[in-house]
């Protein structure tokens, strides 16, 4: 009984206390005698009109269209969907344009507590379908989330997102918005370029970002066998837009050289078909800064240009249908020497450590931001095609693919600021915006007359 008073005395007190605030509340808002006091209750700040609130706030012209520009009123539909990576939370965060309004934290590759993910039975067989050589792996990194797409427009079914530390791909039904399906690639150690749908979301195109040993053996790391053993590379996953789902049997990877394969774009109309990627670090520097050699960044980049990857992804269909590939790890591999014999994969000069590659909505134009370069480069998709018919190549890569030359593909480059990383094309035909990570801004600018149109500053690296 003795220690039971404390806790009577802590209910007595709590009793009271809500008694109180019950009498507090039930007189707000009421003149002697029990009337409301006008203008205080139901809406915010009751029977006050517009110009009252602007009196009251002392609000300028300036003030009221700056608000109108940013907020959404709740009776106005928000026009669009982002999906965002969550980086190392492990999710992916889906809010609604213009308004900001979150939709919902999707949980990918960690436990969420709130929601129970990782705990029930279904969502933990989720999570171990992505454990890799049987190793429980609990967290991620995800990066670079993409639309389904119809005739080349997002059409609102599936997103996709993939795991930067871990090479894994997961699927998100935009129906329930749910993780339905996880898949992890078979030859790569990691990836970076992200989940990006071809224009009737045939393939997802996941490229390895630092290169590895297919096979994932063990081999002494010397610049000798890194360019003997470690191979980058660009996966096709087959998506079943029938089941809804990836379907890894029919699904493959063109090897492509220890490069550092980066983000990825498909063709469309024109360039249908065809798949570009970025790479950096073509010096395929490995380190030792340890031994007195250059930091592995100044390595990396020592050359004034890395490589774009052109590949022919329909016709790497059919060398499959050929059995024109080897199997590494239970999946179909076209090796370099298949890929480059047969007219699947090209390279062509693009500028120092690129990041964004983006193919127009015409399909004629593809722009790389390069992060070490100034300038956001065009590349016309019809000079492209030309070369590649009448096989007008400067050379080849020592891995022999075929180089096509940079004036040879370019229409033309624009210098937009201090470190260029991804682009979003407008509406409005040759009209797109780039981000300027070092310099802190957006760029609009005109990419088929080569000028920069405007640009906004803002308070952190895009």
């Amino acid at each position: 009984m003795k220690n039971l008073k404390p806790l009577l005395y802590g209910f007595i007190v709590v009793a009271i206390s809500i008694a109180l605030l019950a009498g507090v509340f039930s007189g707000c808002g009421k003149k002697e005698g029990g009337a409301p006091e006008a203008g205080i209750t139901g809406a915010p700040r009751g029977e006050e009109s517009f110009a009252d609130v602007v009196k009251r706030r002392g609000l300028t012209p300036q003030d009221i269209l700056a608000a109108a520009k940013t907020y959404t009123p709740d009776h106005v539909k928000d026009e669009y969907v982002t999906l965002n990576s969550g980086g190392q939370e492990g999710n992916m965060i889906m809010y609604t344009v213009p308004s900001m309004r979150l939709i919902k934290y999707v949980a990918i590759n960690t436990r969420h507590p709130f929601n129970g993910f990782g705990y029930s039975v279904e969502t933990r067989k989720l999570l171990e379908a992505g454990f890799i050589d049987g190793e429980e792996i609990l967290w991620g990194d995800t990066h670079h989330p993409g639309f389904s797409e119809t005739n080349g427009m997002y059409d609102g079914r599936f997103a996709t997102i993939n795991d930067k530390a871990n090479p894994r791909v997961y699927l998100v039904d935009l129906r329930d918005w749910e993780l339905k399906q996880v898949v992890q690639n078979p030859v790569f150690r990691c990836d970076h370029g992200g989940t990006f749908w071809t224009p009737n979301s045939e393939y997802i195109i996941e490229a390895a970002q630092y290169p590895a040993p297919l096979d994932r053996k063990y081999y002494p790391l010397t610049e000798a066998n890194f360019k003997k053993y470690w191979r980058g590379g660009i996966t096709y996953w087959k998506f079943d837009n029938k089941k809804g789902r990836i379907d890894v049997k029919n699904s493959f990877t063109v090897e492509a050289p220890p490069y550092t394969q980066d983000l990825s774009d498909a063709g469309k109309n024109a360039s249908y078909g065809w798949s570009f990627t970025n790479s950096l670090c073509s010096e395929m520097y490995v380190g030792g800064i340890e031994k007195g050699r250059p930091p592995f960044e100044a390595g990396c980049s020592s050359k004034d240009t890395d490589y774009l990857h052109v590949v022919n992804w329909k016709k790497a269909e059919q060398l499959i249908k050929q059995g024109k590939y080897k199997i590494i790890n239970g999946h179909k591999v076209i090796p370099i020497e298949v890929a480059a014999k047969e007219g699947v994969l090209f390279l062509i000069p693009e500028p120092k450590s690129p990041h964004g590659v983006d193919v127009d909505p015409t399909g004629d134009y593809i722009i790389v931001a390069g992060k070490l370069d100034s300038h956001a480069w065009v590349y016309s998709w019809k000079k492209i095609k030309k070369a590649i018919d009448e096989k007008n190549f400067v050379g080849k890569d020592e891995f022999g693919i075929p180089i096509i030359g940079l004036e040879t593909a370019l229409h033309g480059s624009v210098e937009v600021g201090l470190g260029p990383l991804h682009n979003q094309y407008d509406d409005q035909r040759g009209i797109v915006y780039t981000s300027i990570y070092v310099d802190s801004k957006m760029v609009k600018w005109d990419y088929i007359n080569l000028k920069v149109l405007d640009e906004v500053y803002v308070h952190y690296n895009v």
